[in-house]
């Protein structure tokens, strides 16, 4: 699967499970630490785990690829879903101002 379709996916997971502003950014050239994010915010803690989780069994479902790490499940305020080349981060609201997420990737081109 192309990874610009992965992203696609991932984001219409979300969108499925009622995550809030949705970004898909490709990174590429900005930061070596992968290609795409995909940025989603939740209404709450358990919002956020249950996000996580879903596109986490439905990437498995769908395509076979497992994250090669996943962090933030102690708290569920930020999470993030590695999958290599494709980072998934999915957080509260007030976490995704407090760090600036979206004014840090804004050079980022979104993917349609």
């Amino acid at each position: 699967m192309d990874r610009k379709d992965f992203v696609k996916k991932i984001a219409k997971i979300l969108d499925d499970k009622k995550a809030e502003n949705i970004s898909a950014l490709d990174v590429r050239g900005l930061t070596s630490l992968a290609d795409y994010f995909v940025i989603a915010s939740a209404g709450s803690e358990t919002h956020a785990r249950a996000l996580a989780d879903y596109v986490e069994e439905e990437i498995k479902k769908q395509t076979g690829e497992l994250p090669h790490h996943v962090e933030g499940k102690e708290y569920n305020r930020w999470l993030v879903l590695d999958y290599g080349d494709v980072i998934v981060h999915v957080m509260l609201p007030e976490v995704r101002d407090y760090y600036g997420i979206d004014w840090l990737w804004a050079d980022a081109k979104k993917v349609d």
